[in-house]
């Protein structure tokens, strides 16, 4: 299933991230980052939280930046 990123890919504009900056901030490399943002891989639970936690995204609305389709 392919999940649609753009809300996410927004809100880290919004924060001023680079997906760079994000990768680093959540200790995986860019490269990682891309693969997930072009769901090739999946993102942890870990890696969600921490990028709710930096990107100020609250826990109830999880789904609509990780999982719309």
């Amino acid at each position: 299933m392919k999940f649609n990123y753009s809300k996410l890919l927004g809100r880290m504009r919004e924060c001023g991230f680079t997906q760079k900056q994000l990768a680093k901030a959540i200790g995986i490399n860019t490269a990682t980052l891309s693969l997930k943002l072009n769901n090739r891989f999946s993102f942890s639970q870990e890696e969600i939280l921490a990028i709710c936690k930096l990107l100020n995204i609250p826990i109830c609305e999880i789904g609509d930046y990780f999982y719309a389709i």
